[in-house]
């Protein structure tokens, strides 16, 4: 196995697995064929292919694996899988071909703010994730600045939420990524955030400290708690229109979804937030960390509340990943966002936690095996490759051709509107000791602006 690049490098044989259409203010990625990658884990080790598939990739039944062998989907050691009985062995590699589909994203293109031989800085649009994570692979950042500005090997010097707006800046050398890191320790760096909230926000300067506990990697939910992270959010109203402020957020420290949490505990909650304005919290919606919920209650509810709207996928989540088994706990996140993540090996199914850790920097503890873990993190103990599908049934009609095997083949899904993709949350400037980026203000933040 290769060593991992200091950054995220694809190549023309990964841009060249699919490609973009537009439709409906939507940019959406034809299906395609791709190859999700493992080695054996050593739990894995004198157990049969069928018992893993039966214990640990549970996203589907058995009978699909059995199919999937048929098919030649599945190959260990590079030979076609036949009998599922077959005992695993130390170091065994695995592979197994999907027919993948994404999530559509906004439309609105990346708008690049600038560009010099150290960095590049752009305006990232919601709904888009920075780099592969969960079902996203093509529909993110960094694969349309590959694709379509022939940027690569990009450094992420920091994230942004999937759903969150604004000034993303990337290193093209590991030097300026190393120099800009430092800063980062020493908290040299300013960020400043813009959204709207319901309500008429307090004219002073709020600081909210609040600690914050991660509640679900696999949805991405969060809330205030005494056993949560030490943080620190400043908020001052820039205006209000009668019934929503905007409001301006300095986060001093970058726990998940810090800014979201903390309006929602000050009881000014994003005016669209998918997660944190929603009638699961309870009558409050979360006022003051009131939710008369456990944290299992509180999921479950969430979700039936974005499935009865048929917009699960604005969590970025299917029903095929309600169905995995126990999330890991030890994601290792950080910073206003969810869990970073690619694809099982196996099953290819979802983690909608996103943009956290950087794949490059091969720092995230192992995710759950149901969900979509970056291949180059399944295994902290290996370093892994991310290839596209050279071997399996590719081809220009893969995209146009309905697979057997493939349940999302199967299902009709409801495309999300542009604007149910829009949260109105936007990092608008990013400041190092040597550096300052800007983006313009957000039509949704302008004074008078109405619903």
């Amino acid at each position: 196995p290769r060593k991992l690049n200091a950054g995220v490098s694809f190549g023309a044989e990964h841009f060249a697995e699919t490609s973009y259409y537009f439709e409906g203010g939507l940019r959406k990625v034809r299906p395609y064929y791709f190859d999700f990658r493992t080695y054996c884990k050593g739990r894995w080790v004198g157990r049969s292919l069928l018992h893993v598939f039966g214990t640990e990739f549970r996203a589907q039944p058995l009978a699909y694996y059995r199919a999937a062998a048929r098919a030649g989907r599945l190959r260990l050691n590079e030979e076609p899988v036949r009998d599922l009985d077959i005992v695993l062995k130390n170091n065994d590699f695995l592979r197994n071909t999907v027919h993948r589909h994404e999530p559509p994203v906004t439309a609105q293109p990346i708008r690049i703010l600038a560009e010099d031989e150290e960095v590049v800085v752009v305006d990232k649009p919601s709904s888009l994730p920075v780099h592969p994570c969960g079902r996203f692979r093509h529909n993110t950042v960094i694969f349309i600045l590959g694709k379509e500005h022939g940027l690569r090997e990009l450094h992420t010097l920091h994230r942004l939420d999937r759903m969150t707006s604004g000034v993303l800046m990337f290193a093209k050398t590991a030097a300026v990524s190393k120099r800009i890191d430092e800063q980062v320790r020493q908290r040299q760096l300013e960020k400043e955030y813009v959204c709207r909230v319901v309500g008429e926000f307090p004219e002073h300067e709020v600081v909210c400290e609040e600690p914050i506990l991660v509640v679900s990697y696999k949805v991405g939910v969060c809330r205030v708690d005494p056993k949560g992270k030490p943080c620190q959010t400043l908020f001052q109203r820039l205006s209000y229109n009668g019934s929503s402020s905007v409001v301006r957020c300095l986060p001093r420290t970058g726990r998940t979804h810090q800014i979201r949490v903390h309006l929602q505990f000050l009881g000014h909650p994003i005016v669209n937030d998918p997660i944190y304005n929603m009638e699961a919290w309870g009558p409050d919606r979360g006022k003051g960390g009131k939710i008369g919920k456990t944290d299992e209650e509180l999921l479950k509810a969430l979700v039936e509340e974005h499935r009865s709207k048929q917009s699960l996928e604005v969590l970025g989540i299917g029903e095929e990943d309600l169905n995995s088994s126990d999330e890991s706990k030890d994601c290792g996140n950080s910073g206003d966002c969810t869990k970073s993540a690619e694809a099982d090996p196996v099953n290819g199914s979802s983690c909608p936690a996103e943009d956290k850790k950087d794949p490059e920097k091969n720092d995230v503890a192992a995710c759950p095996l149901n969900s979509d873990t970056n291949l180059e993190m399944l295994d902290k103990d290996k370093e892994l490759s991310l290839c596209g599908s050279q071997e399996g049934p590719t081809g220009e009609k893969g995209w146009e051709e309905k697979d057997p095997l493939c349940v999302e083949c199967r299902t009709s899904r409801r495309d999300p509107s542009p604007k149910e993709l829009v949260m109105f949350l936007h990092a608008l400037r990013y400041k190092g000791a040597d550096f300052e980026y800007c983006s313009s203000m957000p039509e949704w933040a302008m004074e008078d602006w109405e619903e």
